[in-house]
């Protein structure tokens, strides 16, 4: 009893302490969840071990899609310059892995020699063989936006008489191990080319337990009417909803990722609103790479007790002696109602178990007799784990954010029109007149004066309750109309002057055209009469 409280008030009194997210996951890992998935054997069965450079790495953007869905031109937009190694066509040009990844002079680095460089998060790849690190480069470029970010990508997968060609290595495997690591999956599809093939079905299926970072692009969107992408866009989330088993639908972005003309320009401004969507997303990652980080040891964790429990069951239920072959094709045969019983006993939810069918074929080739008995120590360290250090970490995790809110993804692409009149929206809703010399609400100040004048203004203004009379015949909710005030309201006396009111109808009318109210009133939208005030 004594030792038990000592144990538990030296746990309270000397609680983990780590001075960044980064050193914080390392630690945890190497200390307290690795020695359970060595002890059972997870590296065999699910993922290999982590490294420092998994922690330490840029987020990742890994692109997967059907052949000549614009993935390498994607990236190609992004950067806005080539990279070594790139190859642009109709048919499948890229036929390698390329991780695009910043480098102080351009460059290509082969697979072998990456899988050996300890700074890089690829050291686990070898155990894919010579096929595969054939197929499998770093190409390396001096860039803003690799500053922050870097980019892999892939083969085209294959569909039709061509996917009967062998790829020499486990294609779905490798793009499950980079799914794993990476911090958003971007699939591409061609706006022309919607059939899904045997072999993209199978990498979307791998890829399940990712659909968080999961996002879809439609792409090439320009080369078809609106009528005909209302179309393509339901039979393509039609598509996805029989492949990708969540009740929530994958955020699909619509557009034309390329640097030419756009052929149909009817959808100009929805290209661009989906453009400028996707960017945000994007940039987002640099600032969330550590909350990620520690989402994905969360999910290993919760995996690797599940596996602990499902080895430490199959050893306990083998015979000691004789008739190990015959009781081995039992379990493995009945590994579902062991699923079931380790569920009800321990309260896992089914949705941390391993794929069954997969987890018999791997237990096929094992030496049950070589497993290793429930080691409660081990489990208790990684409960610890999840319950205290985790919380610790989340803490952390906000005062890193805190200290580094403007972290985003910069140059290229993100940049082409953050600045000057191409940026999106500009000019437009509340920044109509912006560049004007003349007040852009004048324009329709007569008809607005008009109506002012019937609601009985006093001292040349209109009380609030008389201001609401003529503001809610706009039907937008209170809400609205209170914001509205409060933009229009400049002088914050209760009551509106013309040329308040009339900008109270400018922002009614910016609302009812579907655009977004300011949170603070632009220096172009202040009443003339008002502007010395405020100067």
């Amino acid at each position: 009893m004594c030792s038990w409280l000592g144990t538990d008030d030296r746990r309270r009194k000397d609680p983990e302490v780590f001075q960044t997210v980064s050193e914080g996951l390392k630690k945890l890992y190497k200390t307290k969840l690795l020695p359970l998935e060595e002890h059972y054997k997870f590296h065999e069965f699910h993922s290999p071990a982590l490294e420092d450079a998994d922690f330490d790495n840029k987020p990742m953007v890994l692109l997967v899609g059907q052949y000549s869905t614009g993935k390498t031109t994607f990236i190609r937009y992004l950067l806005e310059q080539d990279f070594p190694g790139m190859r642009i066509g109709p048919e499948p040009t890229t036929d390698s892995f390329i991780a695009v990844m910043q480098g102080d002079v351009e460059g290509i680095i082969p697979g072998n020699a990456l899988v050996v460089d300890p700074k890089k998060p690829f050291r686990k790849l070898n155990a894919f063989g010579n096929a595969f690190l054939n197929r499998f480069v770093c190409a390396q470029l001096p860039n803003p936006v690799l500053e922050s970010i870097s980019v892999i990508d892939t083969p085209g997968i294959l569909s039709g008489e061509k996917q009967r060609i062998s790829r020499g290595y486990d294609f779905a495997a490798v793009l499950e191990w980079f799914a794993e690591r990476v911090d958003r999956i971007i699939l591409l599809f061609d706006a022309h080319k919607l059939d899904i093939s045997d072999e993209f079905s199978e990498v979307i299926k791998a890829l399940k337990n990712h659909e968080d970072k999961m996002r879809v692009v439609l792409n090439k969107a320009d080369q078809i009417e609106t009528q005909q992408l209302m179309r393509v866009y339901g039979a393509l989330m039609w598509s996805l909803g029989k492949i990708v088993n969540t009740p929530e639908v994958i955020r699909v972005y619509i557009g034309s990722f390329w640097s030419h003309q756009l052929l149909i320009p009817d959808n100009r401004k929805l290209f661009e609103a989906e453009e400028q969507d996707l960017f945000r997303d994007i940039q987002s990652l640099p600032r969330n790479a550590a909350l990620r980080k520690l989402n994905d040891l969360i999910k290993r964790a919760r995996l690797a007790k599940v596996h602990a429990y499902i080895i430490s069951s199959l050893k306990k239920e083998m015979p000691s002696m004789f008739g190990k072959d015959n009781k081995k094709k039992e379990l493995v045969n009945n590994l579902g109602e062991i699923y079931a019983r380790i569920e009800r006993e321990h309260q896992i939810s089914p949705g941390d178990f391993p794929n069954l069918r997969k987890m018999q074929d791997q237990l096929q080739a094992q030496d049950f007799s070589k497993f290793q008995p429930l080691k409660s120590k081990l489990l208790e360290t990684v409960e610890d784990m999840l319950a205290n250090d985790i919380a610790q970490l989340m803490v952390l995790v906000r005062q890193e954010e805190s200290q580094r809110p403007t972290q985003m993804v910069k140059g290229g692409a993100f940049e082409g029109t953050l600045h000057g009149p191409f940026g999106h929206g500009y000019g437009e809703g509340a920044g109509e007149g912006i560049d004007d010399a003349q007040w852009v609400v004048a324009r329709d100040k007569p008809m607005y004066d008009e109506i002012f004048y019937t609601l009985s203004p006093v001292d040349g203004k209109i009380t609030g309750a008389n201001a609401k009379k003529e503001m809610v015949r706009s039907k937008l909710p209170n809400t609205v109309l209170g914001k509205i005030w409060k933009l229009a309201d400049i002088d914050k006396d209760g009551m509106l002057d013309d040329e308040e009111f009339a900008l109270a109808n400018h922002l009614i009318k910016v609302k009812l055209e579907g655009h977004e109210l300011p949170n603070e009133l632009p220096s172009h939208l202040l009443p003339p009469s008002k502007r010395k005030k405020a100067e």
